[in-house]
This record gives C-alpha cells, sequence and structure tokens, in this order.
C-alpha cells in the first residue's frame, strides 16, 4: 500500500508544471487525485497518463477565484470521493506589467485572486471538514519572492507570495492543536510555463539550472506523506547555482513602462 492510500487530494494548477508532477508523485502513493485546473481538455491528458500508470484521477475544471466554483468543487469532491485530506495550493500567475509604477489595479487584482485570494476561499472549504476530524494537510506553493522580493517576480507577485505565506503561518499558529498541517513550500526560481511571461523568458539552457517541478514535487510529496504527527511548517528549495540576474530585472523595469516615460539611449 502506498503513503497515502485511500487518501483524498485537491490540486490546483495540476495541468503543467508544479502541479502535475505533484499529483503523478501523490497519486502514485495511492491517494484519490483531483486535477483543478482552467483548461479541462489539459486536465484530462494529465488525467489520463496517470491513470495509465494504474492511478486514480479526477480532473475538474474550475475558476479558483470564484467563491462559487469553488464551493462546488469542493462538495463535489465531498460527495464523490469523500472529505479531503489533502489541498495543495499550486495554483500560480505573475503580471506582465512589473513595475509598481506602472501595473493596472485590474492585472494587480488578477495575481492576488489566483495567488492569494483562491488560497483563502479553499481553505474556508475544506477547513471545516478537516477540523471536525482532527486531520488534514493544506501545502500551499509560495515563492521566494515572498522574502526576497524583486522586478524578476513583480510587485503584485511578491505581494501575494508573502500574504499567503503570512495566511498560511496563521493557519498553523490557529489551528495545529486542532489537527490540521498547514505547510508554505518556497521554491526559488523554478522551470516552469510561467516564466513564459516574464519581460526576458529564460533560455532553455538557464532553465536547465533551475529547480524542475519534479523537484518542488517531490518536496511536497515529503510533507504531504510525514506522519499526522509531523509537520514540516515551512520549506525552502532553490537552484544550487545563483544565476546572475541583474540584465532580466533591468529590463523588468521598464516593462509595461508608457513610452514618454523610457530611457533616452
Amino acid at each position: 500500500m502506498g503513503l497515502l492510500e485511500g487518501k483524498v487530494a485537491v490540486i490546483t494548477g495540476a495541468g503543467t508544471g508544479m502541479g502535475r508532477s505533484t499529483a503523478e508523485l501523490l497519486a502514485a502513493e495511492g491517494a484519490h487525485v483531483v486535477l483543478v485546473g482552467r483548461r479541462l481538455s489539459v486536465l484530462e491528458e494529465v488525467a489520463a497518463a496517470i491513470a495509465s500508470d494504474g492511478g486514480t484521477v479526477h480532473p475538474r475544471a474550475a475558476d479558483i477565484a470564484s467563491k462559487d466554483d469553488v464551493d462546488a468543487l469542493v462538495a463535489w469532491v465531498s460527495e464523490t470521493l469523500g472529505p479531503v485530506d489533502i489541498l495543495v495550493n499550486n495554483a500560480g500567475s505573475a503580471s506582465k506589467v512589473l513595475n509598481v509604477r506602472w501595473i493596472s489595479q485590474e492585472e494587480w487584482n488578477s495575481v492576488l485572486d489566483v495567488n492569494l485570494n483562491a488560497v483563502y476561499l479553499l481553505t474556508q472549504a475544506v477547513l471545516p471538514g478537516m477540523l471536525s476530524r482532527n486531520t488534514g494537510t493544506i501545502i500551499t506553493v509560495s515563492s521566494l519572492a515572498a522574502v526576497n522580493p524583486n522586478l524578476l517576480g513583480g510587485a503584485a507577485y511578491g505581494a501575494a507570495k508573502a500574504a499567503v505565506r503570512n495566511f498560511m503561518t496563521y493557519l498553523h499558529n490557529t489551528f495545529r492543536n486542532e489537527g490540521l498541517r498547514a505547510v508554505t513550500v518556497l521554491p526559488g526560481e523554478t522551470a516552469t510555463p510561467i516564466l513564459d511571461n516574464r519581460a526576458r523568458p529564460p533560455k532553455s539552457e538557464e532553465r536547465e539550472a533551475m529547480v524542475q517541478p519534479e523537484d518542488v514535487a517531490r518536496a511536497i510529496h515529503l510533507v504531504a506523506t510525514l506522519p499526522q504527527r509531523t509537520v514540516v511548517q515551512e520549506l525552502v528549495i532553490a537552484p544550487t547555482v545563483q544565476r546572475d540576474t541583474s540584465g532580466d530585472i533591468e529590463i523588468s523595469r521598464w516593462a509595461g513602462a508608457p513610452a514618454e516615460d523610457l530611457p533616452q539611449l
């Protein structure tokens, strides 16, 4: 039997990158994995691959920034599979405009919706069931941008990732004695599709030296499969070699700037 045999795990952003790798590992441990994302077709492809390896998996499309969608998702999981044992808040979003001088309120709010507000909504939806059973694990993928924010991730992304780290610590301090394990994973630069939105998307050879999605998935697997008596409150996973990002930061400084504010070369 796997370490998560029969457990119900909900993973957001499960169609690509860290979410997909995490789904593969948790399903291999016997968990009934619910893949959550916006694009059902992508989730179905992941589900087919996991099922072919013997995993139990259920793709569900949802807008996790919508309370109605989140409540409907958790209700479906509870009615169909049983109460949620593990919630992995993995979905992430970054802005195109990275400098706070020019980011619009709409883009700012969009980043906070996915990285922070969705975590609140999903947590609120699964928390009663976890507390009633005195057991449950909520794992949130934050970022090292939470502790060292800069123009690579941008103002909105860093603020959201810092806020969600704070929120997870709040959950840990408030509910640990009621059986809740609240875990924050803080990856450094990770080679996921979100990098394609950078002002200068890193080259393939640069991505090869970064943390890989499967590396973060292994970290999530670790904290999810430890005995219920043990919690890893926070885990940092970063590239061994720190690359020079000064050029990227300078390019990012001017992304989205009005023409009249651009430096004169």
